[in-house]
């Protein structure tokens, strides 16, 4: 080792050189496990390995190679292209000869796009390559169907903080670590917890903070990992996952269940003003009439956003947060929109009563357009009496919760329906 020769990284270094020595993924390689009973026969299929990043899947692929005796091309969908796979195709082609085996792993298949996908299921299909891709992405959008087809989605975990800290113990005992080194208990237990299952980043900051102590301390740890940001990925379904958490905290009016899931988008990097849009639409969907003030405060919390930017606009969106998890919750416009859509997209397109009709022409008044038609300030008895929807069609779209300010209008509601009569549904 030279200066222009340096050591391999800490997490190149204690890659497992077995499946015995993989670390966590129990749920695979456990007795009687699908990766366990696999490898018992000898014969592996394409896999498509899923899981967050740090948790073995590269290396997992190539003990499987080594396993089964076949030979290993690993190639990254960031740099690779058709290409690369036609001349892999002819490795496996000339090693078929042989009497070989191979298996092609393809490191972030979720980034080949569709062409380049396509380009490997022939030789898939025909065994001339088993495929083991691997991603961070759920395969359900990223990996055309054709292909999932053809290979088993096996589901990788993050570690565990008990199995990263078993990985870090190994860092300072084993002869391919880091030697010499030592490190408080404290310190192993604080960056166990701060990987967040990420055994290659744990590696990572261990092998920076021996440099800034020995023995490694909490402080150097800190040090050595940065500022923590929380895990997202702002267009993966992790993101996604996020939105979804917040608004259901919302809509179950959990305060510090949506106060959380807010705070871990910010941290993570998600726009404020995305986040501005998703709240205003909670506004409108799970707080309604219930609180019809709700609307307004999560559009100006919008404009404060705009206004303000980040970090400062954020007191906004955590205030509108709050607001709608305590606020009183009604759906009443929303099913009823839902139902509308329905009545619409699933009915036909039946004609316009003339007396709702606009006649500003002579012609138009001659054709009866807007004749008969009761103005509600002139005679309130006979506006209610005339029908609103087209001849012979009777809808009830709209019921109004018992919650909020919409349960103070239930009762005109009920009185409305009532003077409305058949032409608009016969109340219950």
């Amino acid at each position: 080792m030279t200066l222009f020769d340096p050591p391999a990284p800490l997490a190149e270094r204690l890659r497992p050189r077995t499946v015995a020595e993989v670390v966590g993924q129990t749920h695979l390689l456990g007795p009687g496990k699908p990766l366990t009973r696999v490898l018992g026969s000898g014969r592996l299929g394409s896999l498509i390995l899923w899981g967050p990043p740090g948790v073995g899947k590269t290396t997992l692929a190539r003990l499987l190679a080594g396993e089964v005796g076949a030979h290993f091309i690993p190639l990254s969908a960031v740099t690779a292209g058709v290409k690369d796979v036609r001349e892999a195709v002819t490795e496996a082609e000339r090693l078929r000869g042989r009497g070989q085996k191979t298996i092609l792993f393809l490191d972030e298949i979720h980034r080949f796009n569709k062409a380049q996908q396509d380009a490997l299921l022939p030789h898939v299909e025909s065994g001339l390559l088993t495929l083991i891709g691997a991603t961070t992405e759920n395969p359900s959008f990223e990996v055309n169907p054709a292909l999932r087809s053809r290979a088993r989605t096996l589901v990788l975990e993050a570690l565990k903080p008990e199995e990263v800290r078993g990985l870090l113990d190994r860092a300072l005992t084993d002869p391919r670590g880091l030697t010499g080194v030592t490190a408080e208990p404290e310190a192993l237990d604080l960056l166990a917890r701060l990987a967040e299952g990420d055994a290659r980043r744990a590696l990572s900051t261990l092998e920076v903070a021996s440099t800034l102590a020995n023995p490694v301390t909490p402080d150097a740890v800190t040090e050595a990992f940065g500022r923590h940001l929380p895990q997202m990925d702002k267009n993966g379904e992790d993101f996604y996952n996020l939105i979804s958490a917040l608004h259901k905290s919302v809509r179950g009016s959990h305060v510090d269940g949506a106060l959380y899931w807010l705070a871990r988008m910010v941290e993570g990097g998600a726009d404020p003003l995305y986040v501005a849009r998703r709240v205003v639409r909670m506004a409108a969907e799970d707080i309604g009439l219930a609180d019809p003030q709700a609307l307004r405060m999560c559009i100006a919390a919008r404009d404060t956003v705009e206004f303000l930017g980040s970090p400062e606009g954020d007191l906004a969106l955590a205030q509108a947060v709050v607001y709608l998890a305590l606020a009183p919750k009604s759906n009443s416009v929303y099913v009823a929109w839902k139902n509308a859509l329905n009545a619409v997209r699933d009915g036909e397109s039946l004609p316009i009563p003339l007396h709702l009709r606009n006649a500003p022409t002579a012609l138009m008044r001659v054709q009866g357009y807007g004749k008969g038609y009761a103005y509600y300030f002139d005679d309130p008895e006979g506006s209610f009496a005339q029908n609103y929807l087209p001849d012979g069609v009777q809808l009830d779209l709209y019921a109004p919760t018992g919650e909020g300010w919409e349960a103070r209008v239930a009762d005109r509601w009920r009185k409305l329906r009532d003077a409305h009569g058949d032409g608009e549904g016969t109340p219950d």
